[in-house]
């Protein structure tokens, strides 16, 4: 297996306090720099910023878990980060070299309390994946079932309290010194995201969301989940069922074992409808690399490590719901979305509105592309400047798991229909258990669809009504001159802000570099402190003032 072969300082034995720090501050810095250079070149293009982007990939993986998650997680925010940024991210692969395989079998025995000898019949030394938290071992038990093993990466839980600690720290400063701070709502996105974080490196935890899983698809022939093997299991180590398979966007494989594209990507797309709306329990991370598909035609899950969950919609609510996607009615759609906890609704709903409204007209029966919404991004940010709301991460991990979806069924049919593969779901509930309500409500949605058609307004009419609508819910804006004069100004603001923030840094580096030989070494670790504190600002003065420039254009 081929891994990417990063020096990773996070992965030493010891790693201290001081170093962590150093290596954060570091980077921080870099970024700022080139970051500024761009600005001062006025080398903004597109191409540039995949550069960079791909630049910070690296350096978050050196970096380790906590910003590798950190990575994946504003992959799914084009509200927060340029496309570019977002692209990058969405492909960040948290596979990094594997640990010793005697480091492995060290942990096995300490947390089984025997030899790797006399626990397993036979046992691969050379793992079969790594990644960040952990990684993979093929083995066989004495009784003769074949196994994977996954092994916990050493020292993990110390190095997240480390992060939790150091970014509280920040965000409290920054809260108390940056009033803009406080509207994003950082400190509870900052507890869910460590919780996740803790939840994803309990293996036990993740045993029970396996066994979950394969309770809600125990009437699912196609299907399968593997078995957790318990006596084999601790919080860090844990022993499922090998289950071999093709990979799932591995279309030239698929093909040569004669597995049919569509029918399987019907029952992908059904599958996550299934956990979504009916479970309430879905997988936060469908990535190709978590799922398999046997000869068959069966879909396998494996990682069940980043599971989320939501309110469940009754059957009537998803016909009703499914019928509001079809007419294009926002509000509808809106209120099922903040009924399952996915939106919380704050005075103005306008740039949510938008935002669905935008998604239901293109990508309803269209692949998702996340470049459409540099269409709508300009005013998008106005609104989020204006009147901020937090995406709670449940939507934030659909976002994510839908456009891994959509990817990985343009990859095996590029002329895939989301609605078309989403049918066989909807025909599903009509056998149910009361399949009468079901018809008489799919008539009655029917009936007023029709009836909507009958008694369609003239486009005058329409037009106006539209026209009246947007007024009202505030989408229209007048721009005038001043409304540039206060942007240009606004640009020259955040600049002065951003080459002070520079020299703060430069100075504070420069003052702790001298005094970190002396007997003053303390002021230098206060004056490393403050270099990460004010490189913080910079980046974050940069990317606002990136945004301001891309507005005035």
């Amino acid at each position: 297996m081929r891994f990417i072969n990063y020096n990773l300082s996070w992965d030493r034995n010891r790693y201290s306090l001081f170093a962590r720090q150093w290596d954060i501050t570091i980077t921080i810095l870099q970024f700022s720099w080139l970051l500024l250079l761009d600005f001062i070149s006025k080398n903004n293009r597109d191409l540039q910023k995949k550069k960079r982007a791909r630049w910070l990939v690296k350096k978050l993986i050196k970096l380790g878990p906590t910003f590798i998650k950190i990575g994946q997680a504003l992959s799914t925010r084009p509200d927060l980060i340029p496309l570019e940024y977002v692209e990058e991210f969405s492909q960040l692969q948290d596979r990094v070299p594997p640990f010793l395989s005697e480091d492995a079998i060290a942990l096995i025995e300490l947390e089984l309390g025997d030899n790797i000898e006399n626990i397993f019949a036979e046992f691969e030394r050379v793992p079969i994946a790594a990644a960040s938290l952990g990684q993979v071992h093929r083995a066989k038990l004495k009784t003769g079932e074949k196994v994977v093993v996954k092994v916990q990466r050493r020292g993990l839980e110390q190095l997240f309290q480390l992060d939790f600690k150091v970014l509280k720290i920040l965000i409290g400063i920054g809260n108390r010194f940056i009033p803009s701070f406080r509207k994003y709502d950082l400190n509870l996105i900052y507890q869910e995201f460590f919780e996740i974080l803790f939840a994803e490196i309990n293996y036990l935890q993740e045993g029970e969301n396996a066994d979950r899983f394969r309770f809600n698809f125990q009437k699912e022939p196609k299907i399968i989940v593997p078995k957790v093997y318990w006596e084999y299991t601790t919080k860090k180590i844990l022993t499922l069922e090998y289950l071999p398979g093709i990979k799932i966007n591995d279309k030239e494989a698929l093909l040569k074992k004669e597995i049919p594209i569509k029918p399987l990507i019907e029952l992908g797309i059904c599958t996550y409808l299934k956990q979504l709306l009916e479970d309430g329990f879905f997988q936060s991370d469908p990535h190709p690399g978590n799922m398999a598909v046997n000869d068959e035609g069966a879909i396998i899950f494996y990682d069940f490590g980043a599971m989320a969950e939501v309110k469940g919609l009754a059957k009537e609510q998803m016909v009703q719901t499914f019928f509001a996607m079809l007419q294009k009615d926002t509000d509808q759609v809106l209120n099922t979305l903040i009924y399952m906890g996915l939106i919380e609704p704050v005075g103005d709903m306008t740039a949510v509105k938008r935002l669905i409204s935008f998604s239901l007209t293109r990508f309803l029966d269209k692949p998702i592309d996340v470049n459409a919404f540099k269409e709508i991004s300009a005013e998008i940010y106005v609104m989020f400047e204006q009147q901020p709301f937090r995406l709670p991460p449940q939507l934030t991990f659909i976002i994510k798991a839908l456009t891994t979806l959509d990817g990985i069924a343009r990859t095996l049919d590029s002329n895939y229909s989301l609605l078309a593969a989403s049918q066989p779901f909807v025909r599903n509930l009509t056998r149910s258990s009361n399949p009468t309500n079901i018809l008489l409500l799919i008539a009655r949605e029917g009936k007023n669809i029709i009836q909507k058609q009958l008694l369609k307004p003239s486009r005058l009419e329409t037009a106006f009504s539209q026209f009246q609508q947007r007024l009202e819910q505030g989408e229209l804006q007048l721009r005038s001159r001043s409304l540039e004069a206060e942007r240009i100004n606004k640009s020259i603001y955040l600049a002065i802000k951003a080459l002070i923030y520079a020299c703060l840094s430069g100075f504070s580096l420069l003052g702790g570099i001298l005094l970190v030989s002396t007997l003053y070494h303390i002021w230098a670790f206060i004056l490393f402190g403050l270099t990460g504190l004010f490189s913080l600002f910079l980046v974050r003065s940069l990317f606002r003032l990136i945004v301001a420039e891309k507005l005035l254009k």
